[in-house]
């Protein structure tokens, strides 16, 4: 990904959903402007969910995401549709296509009490009205449109943009803990798990809201911190880390001042933190045979220092001195019961948006199965959880 792109977690999501053939992938490509999706008269052509990144007017940067007929059939039509109900947990405005001539069907009724059960903002679109020759009256919820003539498609953009604005809430990862001028540190390992050439993303968002904010980052390697520490000739607000170095770290940084990590920034960004630090403390309780999920949001090469699959899996071992098993998750996988692990240790959901990691942490709630992340997880198993929670002020009381 590059520097100037805004990742996917950054974006809204827009699903277009709807039965085969009512004209989503047509809606899809006329709101878009572009030959996003297949178009075909043949039922089920959008086989597997169409994800595009894009800039859309008046929109801005947002991910759109065109699924499978709903009512496709047989055992691959099952799996297609278990697909669009995935895509459903990281939608932020959905888009439910109708066929005019047809008008709604149980799977259409289906869909908008999917939309509900979910809290999702959506609109119906009834397509082809070229073909009607009598408009019903509708709500707000409701507009005709011809993705074939271009009918009503701006108004539909309008009509996507004000839900839009109602979900986006302006965040900060760090700028509103800080004030203009303060200096941070920020603390960067590199080993071989580190990507050639470029930060990750959570550290080149970190370093851009404090640019936003007005005030000063300086980035150091872990092996180069104390140096950095006593060259600067003045106290940092904050030192943020990597959190695989967190016992390192907080044996260099003084006690006064402020450490906390990335991993833990980014908890809170995506409403993940107050049950991160309930779940941490379930650590403690783990016992032999237990299993443990670790879900990582994206997909890369693992390798031999991978923090997912061999550090985290060691050094909770090592911490609890139980005997404990590991089932691992990537990606868009995430299972739907949870009811076989004992906790649910999550990545820092850098590359899935909010709502998707809003998602999964009601399906470890909901469960009764205890969620953590890596950042919190490891800051709870070096003793230090109470001091990386403290740039939060007295919110965490442990």
């Amino acid at each position: 990904m590059g520097l100037n792109t805004t990742p996917s977690g950054e974006r809204l999501h827009i699903g277009f959903f709807g039965r085969r053939n009512a004209g989503k992938s047509s809606v899809v490509n006329a709101v878009t402007g572009q030959e996003l999706a297949v178009v075909s008269d043949v039922l089920g052509t959008t086989t597997d969910p169409v994800y595009k990144a894009m800039e859309l007017l008046p929109l801005g940067p947002v991910m759109i995401i065109d699924t499978p007929g709903f009512d496709d059939e047989g055992d691959l039509g099952e799996k297609r549709i278990k697909k669009t109900k995935q895509v459903l947990n990281k939608t932020d405005v959905a888009v439910l296509v109708v066929d005019s001539q047809q008008g709604m069907t149980e799977f259409d009724t289906k869909l908008v009490g999917l939309f509900k059960e979910k809290q999702l903002p959506y609109i119906i679109v009834y397509n082809k009205v070229d073909l009607i020759d009598k408009q019903k009256s509708l709500d707000e919820h409701e507009i005709y449109v011809s993705a074939k003539d271009s009918t009503n498609i701006h108004e539909l953009k309008e009509k996507i943009g004000k839900l839009s604005a109602l979900q986006s809430e302006p965040k900060q990862l760090v700028g509103d803990l800080l004030n203009v001028g303060e200096l941070v540190v920020l603390v960067v390992p590199i080993d071989s798990s580190a990507p050639k050439g470029r930060l990750i993303l959570p550290q080149q968002q970190v370093i851009r809201d404090v640019l936003d904010t007005g005030a000063v980052s300086v980035v150091t390697r872990d092996t180069e911190l104390a140096q950095t520490l006593e060259k600067l000739g003045t106290k940092p607000a904050m030192v943020i880390t990597d959190s695989q170095a967190f016992k390192q770290v907080s044996a260099i940084v003084p006690d006064d001042i402020t450490l906390t990590s990335f991993s833990i920034l980014m908890a809170r960004y995506k409403g993940l933190l107050d049950s991160a630090v309930d779940g941490a403390a379930k650590i403690s309780n783990l016992k032999d045979g237990d299993k443990i999920l670790i879900s990582e949001g994206c997909t890369h090469h693992r390798q031999c220092e991978d923090i997912g699959t061999v550090k985290l899996p060691n050094w909770l071992k090592n911490y609890t001195g139980k005997k404990l098993e590991f089932e691992f998750s990537s990606g868009v996988e995430f299972p739907d019961d949870l009811s076989e692990y004992s906790l649910v240790l999550h990545c820092g959901g850098c590359m899935l948006n909010e709502r998707e990691v809003r998602y999964r942490m009601k399906c470890a709630n909901d469960q009764n199965v205890p969620i953590t992340n890596y950042g919190t997880a490891i800051a709870y198993m070096n003793g230090i959880l109470k001091r990386s929670l403290s740039v939060f002020g007295d919110k965490y009381k442990l």
